[in-house]
C-alpha cells in the first residue's frame, strides 16, 4: 500500500541519508587512516551520496505533485519557501555526490577530495535541517496535514474531481 500523502514518507529517506553521510564519511577516513585501500574504502560515502542525491529528487517530485493540494490549506509563500529550501537541498546533495565521487581518485586529488566531502557533508545537515524545520512548520504550524484529513481533504476531493470533468 502506498502512503497517502507520498511526499512525508519519502522524505525521511534524504533525513536519514543526510544524518548518516557524514558518519559513514568519517568511518570511511578512520580506515584509509588505518591501512585500508582508500578506493575499497570510499565506495560506501559514495553509494550513499548517491542515495541520498536520489532520495532527495525523490522528496522533491513528490513535494511538487501535493503542492497543489496542500496549497488549498497553506499560503503559497510558505510553500515556496519550503520548496526554495528542498530544492537547494537537492543541487547541494549533488555537488557532494560529484566531490565524494572525486574521492575515489586516486594521490592527493583524492585525498582532497575525501576530506572536502566529508566537510561538505556536515554541512549539508545544516542544510537540510532548515529543509525539515520549514516543511515541519507547514505541517504543525500552518496544518498542511489537514489537506489530507477531513473536510479540507473532501473540498479539495471534490474540487479535483471537478477540475477533472473540465480537461
Amino acid at each position: 500500500m502506498i502512503p497517502n500523502p507520498l511526499h512525508a514518507a519519502v522524505v525521511h529517506f534524504p533525513i536519514v541519508l543526510m544524518v548518516l553521510m557524514p558518519i559513514v564519511a568519517m568511518v570511511a577516513l578512520w580506515t584509509i587512516r588505518r591501512g585500508a585501500v582508500p578506493r575499497k574504502a570510499w565506495v560506501v560515502p559514495v553509494a550513499t551520496a548517491a542515495a541520498l542525491t536520489l532520495s532527495s529528487w525523490g522528496a522533491v517530485e513528490t513535494g511538487e505533485r501535493e503542492e497543489e493540494k496542500v496549497e488549498a490549506v497553506v499560503a503559497e509563500s510558505a510553500l515556496h519557501g519550503h520548496e526554495e529550501a528542498a530544492e537547494r537541498f537537492l543541487l547541494l546533495s549533488g555537488v557532494l555526490l560529484l566531490l565524494t565521487s572525486a574521492g575515489l581518485l586516486g594521490g592527493p586529488a583524492g585525498r582532497v577530495a575525501r576530506g572536502g566531502a566529508t566537510i561538505g557533508a556536515l554541512g549539508l545537515v545544516a542544510v537540510g535541517a532548515q529543509v525539515g524545520h520549514s516543511g515541519g512548520e507547514l505541517v504543525y504550524r500552518d496544518g498542511a496535514a489537514s489537506a489530507y484529513t477531513g473536510e479540507a481533504a473532501a473540498s479539495a476531493s471534490v474540487a479535483g474531481e471537478h477540475g477533472a470533468e473540465d480537461d
